[in-house]
């Protein structure tokens, strides 16, 4: 339960600590005093969220903090704080705090958490009811929530509704695939035709210049082949430089005994002798080699137009790249044949998905018809409580066959309700007032509190629509919830105020030339004088005292 609410530079709040008793706490206070200013602060540390706007002075951060009694604390809630490593033995301290510029950080037991684990974990400790909140009546989702909370269902619920997600984003998965698989198979046959004409030219690395290179030595071997001679002729010829350079080298061999360096020079004369023979017998060799060869030159050029034209279909310029876009036909081609694969696999996953969400829709269904009559008989049993003794309440709840699966299993529910005897049931949004909207609120919070293991329930004027002795009966109810729960409740209605255990009065005050909400914690005598105020006004009459003091002592 919420033992301890502070409040630091919120609305019209400059500093506020606020001490909460088990049972029913009473919130009271003229309209516009700043009774939704506390619902605000709590909200903040529930998950809401939150600006600069809402800070008193915008130069210092906002600070919200409640402090929630670990005594007997719920399985879900223990098993948060463990599962997030968030346990600590002690008081569970829940903070937030809002800078200037509107960023705001959570904590839970003085660890940052994320803004989401701030509301699921809020989720657990708090059940708001806010005035808007009477219209989920109407609304099947709520009504389903209520017989899976009486069923016991939430969790197994939770687990189906992760998994119908899960179903979702899996046949948006097949969808994608199926359709880039289509568009793929349009296109499987032009890209397995581009790769086997690729893969049967064969193209190497380096191919096309080595083969440019023999095209052109093959067109110019006759002129090639002549001048090779010609070098044969100038080197080995009768009057050629190898057989004067012999003439030379027997000058320097006949000279050698008289000079050292005549000597060496006549070697050097000797090497390059035999160099000059070795480039004679080479370019003999060379000139043998290029023969005129049209059926080779007709090879080449037949092997190069596949090249060449390769090059152009594809628009590149250089085998390497002809080479590069085959293996990328490859993997493309790859990418189709595995992405057939992968779709089977998501089917599969599908079908055993399915097959799963089937049968959780079917236990949760059969849960759902089991909490029905226990539902119809709890309210039916606290309509009288509520000043409705002729009022009719009824579930009808319809099971779709497995195949047709929605967000919230099977079942579609409708809550039936008249007020008035011998009057058909109808569904509760077309023939309930706002008054008795809240009375039937109230039922379902109090039939189903137990099962939703909530610590503590706030209820923002449910009372919207009752007055005199219909507001002492809800009050009665609210009591009676409060035994087991605790219970805030922010009332106009004196009737209610009076049931409460602890009573707190919001009110203005002027400091200076600025207004400040404060929240006073009243004594039995203030007590009094509230509830003869929220009957009379505020001058109350001797009458409205009386009256007062018959709510306080029943």
């Amino acid at each position: 339960m919420l033992v301890k609410l502070l409040i630091n530079n919120y609305a019209l709040i400059d500093q506020l600590e606020l001490d909460l008793q088990p049972g029913m706490n009473v919130i009271t206070g003229e309209t516009g005093a700043g009774k939704s200013i506390l619902l605000g602060a709590l909200g903040l540390i529930l998950g809401q969220r939150a600006d600069s706007e809402s800070l008193l002075n915008r130069d210092v951060k906002c600070i919200i903090e409640g402090v929630f009694s670990p005594a007997s604390p719920s399985t879900s809630i223990f098993n948060y704080l463990q599962d997030n490593q968030l346990y600590e033995k002690g008081n569970i301290i829940v903070r937030r705090e809002v800078n200037p510029e509107g960023r705001s950080r959570s904590f839970i037991n003085d660890i940052p958490v994320s803004l989401q684990q701030l509301k699921e974990f809020g989720m657990l400790l708090v059940d708001i009811h806010s005035q808007h909140q009477t219209l989920n009546l109407n609304k099947t989702e709520y009504q389903l929530s209520v017989l899976d909370a009486l069923a016991g269902n939430l969790p197994d619920f939770k687990q189906y509704q992760a998994g119908y997600r899960k179903l979702i984003q899996l046949r948006n998965a097949i969808k994608t695939a199926e359709d880039a698989e289509q568009k793929s198979r349009a296109e499987q046959d032009y890209l397995e035709f581009q790769l086997n004409e690729l893969e049967e030219a064969n193209v190497q690395p380096g191919e096309q210049e080595q083969l440019e290179q023999e095209l052109s030595a093959l067109s110019n071997a006759g002129d090639i082949q002549g001048k090779l001679f010609g070098v044969n002729d100038y080197l080995s010829g009768e009057v050629g430089l190898i057989s004067k350079l012999n003439q030379i080298n027997q000058i320097y061999h006949s000279l050698s005994r008289y000079d050292v360096e005549i000597e060496q020079t006549g070697s050097r004369l000797k090497s390059l002798l035999i160099e000059l023979k070795d480039i004679d017998a080479v370019s003999q060799t060379l000139a043998e080699k290029f023969q005129h060869d049209p059926k080779r030159i007709e090879q080449i050029e037949n092997r190069l137009d596949i090249i060449y034209r390769l090059q152009k279909k594809h628009r590149v310029n250089s085998v390497q790249q002809l080479i590069q876009i085959q293996e990328e036909l490859a993997n493309k081609l790859n990418a189709i044949v595995n992405l057939s694969a992968e779709l089977e696999v998501l089917r599969g996953e599908e079908i055993n998905l399915v097959a799963h969400l089937k049968l959780q829709a079917g236990n949760l269904s059969a849960n759902r018809h089991k909490a029905v009559s226990l539902l119809e008989k709890s309210i039916r049993s606290m309509l009288k409580d509520v000043a409705l003794p002729e009022a009719v309440f009824s579930v009808e709840l319809t099971t779709h066959p497995v195949d047709q699966l929605s967000p919230n299993g099977t079942d579609q529910v409708r809550f039936l309700f008249s007020a008035n005897k011998g009057v058909l049931p109808a569904e509760i949004g077309k023939v309930a007032s706002g008054g008795e909207l809240s009375r039937l609120m109230l039922c379902i919070k109090t039939a189903v509190a137990s099962s939703m293991e909530m610590p503590t329930m706030i209820f923002d004027e449910i009372d919207t629509g009752v007055s005199g002795e219909t507001a002492l009966k809800l009050g009665k109810v609210m009591k009676k919830l409060s035994a087991h729960h605790q219970l805030i409740t922010i009332t106009h209605l004196p009737q209610i105020a009076g049931q409460g255990k602890s009573h707190y009065f919001v009110h203005k005050q002027n400091k200076g030339n600025k207004t400040f909400t404060s929240v006073a914690v009243l004594s039995q005598d203030d007590r009094l004088k509230e509830l003869a105020r929220m009957l009379s006004g505020n001058n109350p009459t001797e009458a409205a005292i009386a009256n007062a003091k018959e709510l306080l002592h029943p």
